[in-house]
C-alpha cells in the first residue's frame, strides 16, 4: 500500500500555520503535529528548572531527562512530558518568546529532529513549524509556506489571546514582539526560518482561514497527490 503523503507548512510566527494545518488535516482526514509545541515544552521546562536558555549542557541534560511524546486525541494535538499533558501551559506569549531562544541552540534542535521525524513517518500527516520542508523533512510531498505582514501577525495573536482568556501585551509591543521572533528566526545559525525552494508561497494577508485552506487544497489536488 502506497504511504500517504507528508505536508509541510511553514511560515513566521502568527502567521495561522496552526490552525490552517489542523483545518486542512480535518479536511484530508490526517493527522496534525504542530512541532513548535515541542520547543515550547522545552521553554516551560527549562523556565520551570531555571536553566539559562544559553546553558547548552544544562538544556541537553533537560531534554534528556524529558520524555516528549505526541498524541492525537479528538484530532486535536497533546504534547506530553513525561506523561503529562502540558498543552494547555503552551500557548502564552512568554513560552513563545522563550521557544525562539531555545530553538535557536543546536542542542535542543538536534534532539527535537527525531523526535518530529518520528511523529511523522508514516506519512497521511500535516506538521507545521518553521523548518519542517527544509530540515526535518526536506523531501515532504507536498509543502507551503505562510505568511503575513507582521501588523496582521500581531492582530491575530491578540485576538486568539483574548479568546482564550489571556492576557495580551498592547498591539504595538506585540508587533515588535513578533517582528523580533522573526529576526530570531531568520537570522540564527540553525534550521533559519526560510522558505523552501520548491515551497508555495500564500500570503494570507487578506484571506480568510477557509480560502487558504481551499487554496491550499487546489495546489494538493494539482499536484495530484494520492490521498
Amino acid at each position: 500500500m502506497q504511504k500517504r503523503p507528508i505536508i509541510a507548512i511553514d511560515g513566521p510566527a502568527g502567521a495561522g500555520k496552526s490552525t490552517a494545518s489542523a483545518l486542512l488535516a480535518r479536511h484530508l482526514g490526517f493527522a496534525h503535529i504542530s512541532t513548535g509545541q515541542l520547543y515550547r515544552a522545552v521553554a516551560l521546562a527549562a523556565l520551570q528548572h531555571q536553566i539559562a536558555f544559553a546553558d547548552d549542557a544544562g538544556l541537553g541534560r533537560l531534554i534528556d531527562a524529558m520524555a516528549i511524546d505526541v498524541r492525537i486525541a479528538d484530532g486535536h494535538q497533546q504534547t506530553l512530558v513525561n506523561g503529562n499533558d502540558v498543552s494547555e501551559k503552551l500557548n502564552t506569549a512568554e513560552i513563545g518568546q522563550a521557544a525562539s531562544a531555545v530553538s535557536a541552540r543546536i542542542i535542543v534542535r538536534e534532539k527535537l529532529l527525531d523526535i518530529q521525524r518520528r511523529v511523522g513517518q508514516n506519512g497521511g500527516v500535516v506538521l507545521d513549524g518553521r523548518d519542517i520542508g527544509t530540515v526535518v523533512f526536506p523531501d515532504a510531498d507536498i509543502k507551503f509556506f505562510l505568511t503575513a505582514s507582521a501588523e496582521t501577525r500581531a492582530k491575530r495573536r491578540q485576538q486568539q489571546l483574548v479568546a482564550e482568556n489571556q492576557d495580551s501585551p498592547p498591539l504595538a509591543m506585540l508587533t515588535e514582539m513578533i517582528r523580533a521572533r522573526d529576526d530570531a528566526d531568520q537570522n540564527r545559525t540553525v534550521a533559519p526560518l526560510a522558505q523552501a525552494p520548491d515551497a508555495y508561497l500564500i500570503e494570507s494577508e487578506s484571506l480568510s482561514l477557509e480560502q487558504v485552506v481551499e487554496k491550499m487544497l487546489s495546489l494538493i489536488r494539482r499536484e495530484g497527490q494520492t490521498l
